[in-house]
């Protein structure tokens, strides 16, 4: 049986913090059984969706340091069901994630699908590669009109993800996708707006209304 997620997170220590926490039997039946070293399609499909996830990279001192990745929805490519890829977009030109990997190429993932409240984890090894180089990686993974400037491209190797639970996930929403749940109220406006308008307009084309004579009054 593949080795799950939780044979890489559940250290010693995460096994004793469990076990102090009282819950370190039921996480144990976990451990082995959950083959998670292969995308599966639905995986491949939340991840093809994402158009931005969180990085981390442990440096040469021990500091963990988490970087946000973005661009175009499926910037981020399955390039097989043990591969992702992405081309590393210029940035403010620190290299904190580039340095970290070159010393040390363990990562972890977090992909987010908030307005779903969904989580994807991934471990993975970064392999980084000179695009000039690969022309045919780099068709791959370049975006054809996207603003940013690739300087290279990660290979992100997996080895196990697992997906979290909602808990704790505070839906959030692009514009996009605001702008995608109220177009049937401004397409309803339009439609109420353009029929006022007709009202109107036949109105100003009856005139004005004809004044009622007064009855005369009885004499009683």
């Amino acid at each position: 049986m593949p080795y799950g997620f939780l044979d890489i997170a559940t250290t010693p220590a995460v096994q004793a913090a469990q076990a102090a926490n009282g819950s370190r039997d039921a996480w144990a039946r976990f451990a082995g059984d959950r083959a998670s070293d292969r995308f599966t399609p639905d995986a491949a499909a939340f991840i093809a969706a994402r158009d931005s996830f969180y990085m981390a990279s442990v440096s040469e001192t021990g500091w963990p340091y988490v970087q946000h990745r973005g661009g175009p929805a499926g910037f981020l490519k399955v390039l097989d069901d043990r591969t992702l890829g992405f081309a590393d977009f210029r940035g403010n030109r620190q290299y904190i994630s580039l340095g970290n990997t070159s010393a040390n190429d363990r990562v972890a993932l977090f992909l987010m699908d908030y307005p779903h409240r969904a989580r994807l984890k991934i471990y993975a090894h970064a392999e980084l590669r000179d695009l000039a180089a690969d022309p045919e990686l780099a068709a791959k993974l370049v975006e054809p009109g996207y603003r940013g400037r690739p300087e290279r491209a990660f290979l992100l190797h997996l080895d196990a993800f697992d997906w979290n639970c909602s808990q704790h996930i505070t839906p959030r929403f692009t514009e996009a996708e605001i702008a995608a749940a109220i177009a049937p109220l401004h397409a309803r406006l339009a439609a109420l707006e353009a029929e006022n308008a007709a009202l109107r307009a036949r109105l100003a084309d009856a005139g004005p209304p004809i004044p009622q004579a007064a009855e005369p009054l009885s004499a009683g």
